[in-house]
């Protein structure tokens, strides 16, 4: 996939990186509880919530991408690429 720059606003980048660090904040915890060898079920409801958590930032991209960059394409052209690469994004992230 090549690389774009879109312009997304500034306040949900923002939003979107917070919660990719706070994700990765998870991942940490949860490779030191792998290392302290705590108990699985521990580990497991981190992962859980990590899970969540990557998902939850799914979906708010997914609706981004609709929003920004599908809805305020320059033609309807575009639109159609920026549509199909949605729907190959979206088979990816169901399966």
């Amino acid at each position: 996939m090549k690389k774009s720059r879109q312009h997304h606003p500034a306040e949900e980048r923002r939003a979107s990186v917070l919660r990719i660090r706070k994700v990765a904040g998870q991942l940490t915890a949860i490779e030191r509880m792998l290392e302290e060898d705590r108990d699985c079920a521990e580990i497991l409801m981190q992962m859980v919530s990590a899970r969540r958590a990557l998902k939850s930032l799914a979906e708010r991209l997914i609706h981004s991408h609709a929003q920004h960059c599908i809805a305020q394409a320059k033609n309807p052209i575009e639109s159609s690429r920026k549509l199909r690469e949605l729907l190959t994004v979206l088979e990816r992230y169901v399966e």
